[in-house]
């Protein structure tokens, strides 16, 4: 499987980078492409760009963290093998300031680059070579699941009920999207949330990997547990939960997980 082509003239309808897209481009459409792979990067501001949205590429960490300051960003595309920066330690460093979804892009095709990637909080990630195509529908698949995360209460419904689960010292609020544990608001990422909510109003019954991931990502299982073990082990440690036994999220080894 390619991931790029020689012969730019052959994607259709593409925009070559320095163009300009005829679509709209909004601010909370722009995208952080980085990768030292010149090829790949220019590859992938040529697809997003063809799909609307607003590219900042970068051939290396600087100036990255600087952008994502400067102006509102939806989402980033980031390598693991930057030549100036570890890939995880400025995914850490963003994840320090933003709460925006990074897909990783690694070379490595090994189980624990993946974890630690979604452990440090990658909300998704690809394995190079890749289908560009693939990687612009997992951009969507992204957005969409953070636009939903981000639609707060229309104005003047201030008086509505909301819906809000407390659970022995836990609060999550589905309509504030806030969440506390013991008084203290717990930093979650927009999949911790969902993670956690959809446990929460499932009280009691032992959901699956497989259900938890087609109910949360919103895609098609297709194998991926460890994605789920890591975000599960993500939320428990902001929760400081003890790995062995938790009191909130548990495992039901087999089967899968439960709030009881």
């Amino acid at each position: 499987m390619l991931y790029w082509n020689s012969d730019r003239k052959t994607v259709a309808g593409a925009i070559r980078p320095g163009e300009e897209s005829c679509a709209c481009m909004k601010k909370e459409n722009k995208i952080l492409v980085v990768d030292d792979e010149k090829e790949i990067a220019d590859l992938i501001e040529i697809y997003l760009k063809n799909e609307g949205y607003e590219v900042e590429k970068f051939y290396q960490a600087a100036g990255v963290l600087e952008c994502a300051d400067a102006e509102p960003v939806a989402l980033a595309v980031l390598d693991l093998m930057l030549p100036d920066m570890d890939g995880m330690e400025l995914m850490r460093r963003i994840r320090q300031r933003h709460f925006f979804p990074i897909i990783l892009l690694t070379a490595k095709n090994q189980e624990t680059d993946k974890l630690n990637g979604l452990t440090l909080g990658a909300d998704d990630y690809m394995t190079k070579p890749f289908e560009p195509l693939e990687l612009v529908a997992r951009v969507k698949a992204q957005l969409r699941r953070s636009t939903r995360y981000n639609a707060l209460c229309p104005a003047g419904t201030g008086d509505l009920p909301q819906e809000e689960i407390s659970i022995r010292g836990l609060t999550i609020n589905a309509d504030t999207h806030k969440c506390f544990l013991n008084g203290a608001e717990l930093d979650l990422t927009p999949l911790e949330f969902d993670i956690l909510l959809f446990l929460c109003r499932n009280r009691g019954k032992v959901i699956s990997s497989e259900t938890l991931f087609e109910q949360v990502w919103g895609e098609a299982f297709l194998d991926n547990d460890n994605t789920v073990m890591a975000h599960i082990a993500r939320l428990r440690g902001k929760m400081k939960e003890p790995p062995r036994h938790p009191k909130y999220v548990k495992t039901i080894w087999g089967v899968g997980y439960t709030i009881e």
